[in-house]
């Protein structure tokens, strides 16, 4: 009697397809209040490090002397803290994810300071 419920089971689910969404090929819709991801506006940015304090699980590192502010993505929980906190509001959660990948993905943003030299 199991044989005949598997094979059952088996036709049904042959003729249905998958269930699920073929996701670095096909993306899912997003709606409008998804998480996705942490974007900064390095440009705003005044290095205070108040994002890396908040941040729970240690993801954000600012560095206030090289003017450089990284993330490690895959340590990002989505919690939205950083931005919560920042003076600036130069944090934003954006409405995409982040990229399936092998290994860590650190992302490192560099402020351009525009310096000028006077030569006499």
């Amino acid at each position: 009697m199991s044989i005949l419920s598997m094979t059952k089971t088996l036709f049904k689910n042959l003729q249905h397809g998958p269930y699920t969404v073929l996701y670095p090929i096909k993306k899912k819709e997003s709606f409008e209040r998804t998480r996705g991801r942490i974007a900064i506006s390095i440009d705003d940015c005044i290095f205070c490090s108040m994002c890396q304090r908040r941040c729970p699980t240690g993801a954000i590192k600012v560095d206030k002397a090289n003017s450089s502010w990284s993330i490690e993505r895959l340590q990002c929980i989505q919690c939205n803290y950083c931005s919560e906190v920042c003076p600036k509001k130069c944090l934003t959660m954006e409405n995409q994810y982040t990229s399936p990948s092998f290994g860590n993905v650190r992302d490192e943003f560099i402020k351009c300071m525009n310096t000028q030299s006077l030569s006499e």
